[in-house]
């Protein structure tokens, strides 16, 4: 698939067939994420794969507020990939001073291209995605006992569509590019 029609086609799913992702599917999306940008080149993103269906109904049921769809999102989908950063690498300069006034903010935006790239990785291989981000940050992280120096970003549900999902319609270009 080129990068146009990648980038075109690919839509949030939240909902899955039951059928399996392989760990061989899984490794080469996040080795082509790898590829994502990053300050430096510091690659900061890091993955862990949860396909303990245990721990996945623990995680819909104890860490997704009541409201959201992201519990059953969890549910169904065969991977859940929890997306987490190497703290106090993005945006520093060796001695340990912010090289923008955004300070700690750059790996957030870091990890955002990850991400992005880690989903379009997976739309390629004929598989879906969608990134969430609402749920108990701190109690999730305690939960699956992150290392100290990582934190938790974003959850991403992992598995084959089940239907195909309708693109919302776009903003024109003249509502989002001004010349100066």
């Amino acid at each position: 698939m080129d990068a146009q029609t990648c980038i075109l086609t690919r839509r949030s799913h939240r909902k899955f067939t039951g059928e399996a992702v392989s760990r061989q599917e899984i490794e080469k999306i996040v080795s082509l994420a790898s590829y994502a940008p990053s300050w430096k080149n510091t690659q900061i993103s890091r993955y862990t794969a949860i396909e303990d269906e245990g721990v996945k109904r623990t995680i819909s049921e104890r860490f997704c507020p009541p409201g959201t769809n992201n519990a059953a999102i969890i549910s169904s989908c065969p991977v859940l990939i929890a997306q987490t950063f190497m703290k106090n690498r993005c945006g520093y300069e060796r001695g340990g001073s912010f090289t923008t006034d955004r300070g700690e903010g750059w790996q957030y935006y870091d990890c955002g291209i990850a991400a992005q790239t880690f989903c379009l990785a997976a739309h390629d291989l004929g598989l879906a995605t969608v990134i969430m981000g609402v749920f108990d940050r701190k109690g999730l992280q305690a939960y699956l006992d992150l290392p100290e120096d990582q934190e938790l970003m974003a959850l991403i549900a992992l598995g084959h569509p089940a239907g195909e999902a309708a693109a919302p319609k776009r903003k024109e270009v003249s509502d989002l590019l001004s010349y100066r």
